[in-house]
């Protein structure tokens, strides 16, 4: 009989979760529950450029826990890829067992991140693991049928384009456990806007080959999503999401020769 090998504990992960213009829409005592009397989860907040009162949000919040919450300012908005590209490289320098990074509207529940880390512990060959926004029976994916149509298209495409059988490239809940690629993954800005996910992908595939990424990948089906009112993305952002996948799939000739 196989058996799963336990990998060394996890006993530290950060979440990285950007920010922009989160004044309203942040909920903070939510962050101060989930902490409790686990300080295992540190979270860093990074402001990308926020044109409301999203810094005096976090300023406040984070002076409540400075154990473990923190903020990092960026001068101007660069976009969520940079965002979280500067956080996880801020986060690389506390040399924690995981990284994460996770949408501030929490449309994906605190609540996931512990069973996130345990896939971690309990599959010591991975390097990934994605939520998957699938929906199943005892499970509540509450998701707009329009953005669930159009995200099913964009993941086909997206599933051919890297060659990896994903069922969610988008989620925006990853953990990373922190090994020798992880800084490779974030060393250099990326070239999509909207896909960095899918960039991070191909930057994988680059460090590891295509066989090695379909065993460090785990897509873990989420317990509960929410369709959060206020989100920034918008039909249009498919057509762009096009045309920036084809540009990802140029520029990582990995993805040509499989």
């Amino acid at each position: 009989m196989n058996r799963e090998i336990e990998s060394p504990a996890i006993e530290s992960a950060v979440v990285v979760v950007p920010c922009y213009n989160e004044e309203k829409r942040l909920n903070g005592q939510e962050f101060l529950d989930f902490l409790g009397d686990d300080r295992s989860f540190h979270f860093l907040f990074v402001n990308d450029g926020s044109k409301d009162g999203t810094a005096s949000v976090l300023e406040k919040l984070c002076a409540r826990a400075p154990d473990n919450l923190r903020w990092l300012d960026l001068d101007r908005n660069r976009g969520k890829a940079e965002a979280v590209r500067r956080g996880v490289l801020m986060a690389l320098t506390e040399a924690p067992g995981a990284i994460a990074f996770w949408d501030a509207d929490l449309a994906t529940p605190l609540s996931e991140l512990p069973a996130f880390a345990e896939v971690l512990q309990r599959k010591p060959q991975l390097e990934v693991v994605v939520g998957s926004r699938v929906r199943l029976m005892g499970r509540r994916i509450d998701r707009k049928l329009t953005r669930h149509l159009l995200g099913r298209v964009f993941a086909t495409v997206a599933s051919l384009t890297l060659g990896l059988p994903f069922y969610d490239t988008q989620c925006g809940a990853k953990m990373f456990r922190v090994t020798q690629h992880t800084e490779e993954l974030f060393a250099q800005e990326f070239g999509s806007r909207w896909l960095f996910d899918v960039e991070i992908c191909a930057r994988l595939i680059r460090a590891m080959g295509h066989e090695a990424v379909g065993r460090a990948i785990y897509e873990y089906p989420l317990r509960e999503w929410l369709d959060v009112e206020g989100s920034k993305l918008h039909k249009r952002d498919f057509l762009r999401a096009a045309v920036e996948l084809h540009g990802i799939y140029r520029k990582y000739p990995e993805l040509r020769d499989r």
